[in-house]
């Protein structure tokens, strides 16, 4: 049984989050696992605490929206 864990910036909001869940269950399906046995796990992660080439993202990326 697949469990699989996605990782994002926090603020990535419900709607894609539900449209993650579908698809990555979708690809196990297309392998012919039923969806009853994905579990899909999104963890949404504050940027300061998610570093990137040795600094925050919130540092990084402050000027990205």
């Amino acid at each position: 049984m697949p469990v699989v864990h996605v990782n994002v910036w926090k603020g990535f909001g419900e709607e894609k989050t539900k449209i993650v869940i579908e698809g990555i269950t979708k690809v196990f399906e297309d392998l012919d696992i039923p969806a009853h046995a994905v579990e899909v796990l999104v963890h949404e992660i504050p940027m300061s605490h998610w570093g990137v080439e040795g600094v925050p993202a919130s540092e990084k990326f402050k000027d990205i929206p």
